[in-house]
């Protein structure tokens, strides 16, 4: 399936609203967050998969920010809310870019989607710059309720979804590609309803309450189980 409008349409994105203070742009100010924290402001970053651009956009006054990303309409939407150089990818192990060129490499949500996301993790080391950081997230085939959702779990509705791998063997990767792992944590449960006959209103509140503290406050607190996605930070090695 092609990554065009209809994909922002569909699957993981169907019900998901854009607007400011919604569940995805709390996601994205979480991100910029944990780019400020653990990247040096003014250094170079790069999004891998830059999407329509809000993360990169938010970024923008901290970095000098680019984005690469394979959906040419997401990339012309992306001029609507970000100033940054953007590049059209065709895949993410061939990146246009000198050896060590960026102190932050974001990969929000790619890795999944990738036939060879091993080979796309090595040129994320290439290109980043010693002690440069990186961030990668990915859902999460340890979560503690993924079990309660079986087939209905989030990670499976996306049919674009054909690299699903459990922490460890992300975290074997990314070591392999020069990277120290620095931390790792989820994003909690998001993914309502986890239990039938229970208002969708109620769970949110219940299950979503961690996920949702982190997620407005930075601070980060969720071991690796407690989420649907798991999230990666790591420092390139000198």
């Amino acid at each position: 399936m092609p990554f065009d409008k209809e994909y922002f349409c569909t699957h993981a994105y169907k019900d998901v609203s854009f607007a400011k203070f919604s569940q995805y742009w709390w996601s994205n100010r979480f991100y910029a967050i944990l780019a400020r924290r653990y990247g040096k402001r003014g250094a170079p970053l790069l999004e891998i998969g830059s999407g329509l651009g809000h993360l990169v956009g938010q970024l923008e006054g901290s970095f000098q920010t680019a984005g690469t990303d394979i959906n040419q309409w997401a990339l012309k939407k992306s001029l609507q809310v970000a100033h940054s150089t953007l590049h059209v990818a065709s895949n993410a192990d061939g990146l246009p870019f000198a050896d060590g060129t960026f102190g932050v490499v974001i990969i929000k949500h790619v890795v999944e989607h990738l036939p060879r996301p091993e080979s796309a993790i090595a040129e994320i080391g290439r290109v980043t710059a010693p002690s440069g950081t990186l961030i990668l997230a990915t859902p999460n085939l340890s979560s503690l309720l993924k079990p309660w959702k079986g087939d209905r779990w989030i990670g499976y509705q996306d049919p674009t979804h054909i690299s699903l791998k459990p922490p460890e063997e992300w975290i074997t990767l990314i070591r392999a590609a020069g990277f120290q792992v620095r931390r790792t944590f989820a994003d909690g449960f998001w993914d309502v309803p986890y239990v039938e006959f229970l208002p969708k209103a109620l769970q949110k509140l219940f299950f979503g309450a961690p996920g949702g503290f982190q997620a407005i406050t930075g601070f980060v607190f969720l071991p690796i189980k407690w989420g649907e996605s798991i999230l990666v930070i790591a420092r390139r090695k000198k």
